[in-house]
């Protein structure tokens, strides 16, 4: 049985990572889906690849007039969301005696502003009983260099969604996060670093995980699955850490 027959989502940063895999699956479970991004290129190429009723959306989440657009977009051709998940973020690295306004700016805009004035848009056209899910991680419980201002951003998110949890329950809209500890994706290759200071960084990652390995985006990507399926009703205003025991030990 498909777990998400007919059920409209959207997606942001969709065209690539766990974003990219999580349409995949919802495609096959028998969802409708928006795929957005910030690059046209990127995107018409995962639609060559991407089998079943979806559309592409080009929109940088950054921008106010972007999320208004994507909603727009989704809802002229589908009529109403039932799936909201907001997924796109960015985590350029950089110490905290470095920080600069444009750093801040870039990752707050993208990975806090984003979402709340995606939501923000979408709410109005979001079904009774609908899902909305947050790409969080694990960085705002602990403590990792260089990424301070990308932590702060998470832990905004954090707390915005439990706000978000207790406005819209009277609608029956669950709001969950995923906190993804080391994924293999993309992400790490937009840090702004030499390949092989990610490289290290990654071994350094990956031994530090008790499972001692990456993460895979198609394992988030199940749990995106589970959260906004009718599996998971009762599960509502959680963060869900998917990092192979880092952020518990």
């Amino acid at each position: 049985m498909n777990k998400l027959e007919n059920k409209v989502a959207v997606i942001t940063g969709a065209n690539s990572g766990i974003g990219l895999a999580t349409a995949k699956l919802y495609l096959e479970e028998g969802a409708k889906v928006v795929v957005s991004g910030r690059r046209q290129e990127a995107l018409d190429e995962v639609a060559k690849d991407l089998k079943g009723d979806f559309i592409t959306v080009l929109a940088d989440v950054s921008k106010p007039e972007d999320n208004l657009r994507l909603i727009q977009e989704a809802t002229n051709h589908y009529g109403k969301i039932d799936i909201l998940f907001l997924n796109a973020g960015v985590a350029p690295v950089l110490p905290v005696s470095d920080v600069t306004e444009a750093h801040y700016d870039e990752i707050f805009n993208i990975n806090t502003k984003g979402p709340i004035l995606a939501i923000k848009e979408a709410l109005p056209h979001i079904n009774d009983g609908g899902s909305i899910l947050f790409t969080n991680s694990i960085v705002h419980q602990k403590g990792f260099d260089g990424l301070g201002v990308y932590s702060a951003s998470k832990g905004a998110l954090r707390a915005y969604a439990r706000v978000l949890t207790s406005e819209v329950k009277s609608r029956g809209i669950r709001v969950n996060s995923i906190a993804p500890g080391p994924i293999e994706t993309p992400l790490y290759g937009k840090m702004g670093l030499p390949e092989d200071v990610v490289d290290e960084m990654g071994k350094g990652f990956a031994a530090a995980v008790p499972l001692g390995r990456f993460g895979k985006s198609e394992e988030i990507a199940n749990a995106a699955l589970f959260l906004t399926s009718e599996e998971a009703a009762f599960i509502n205003g959680v963060e869900l850490e998917i990092d192979g025991g880092l952020s518990q030990i």
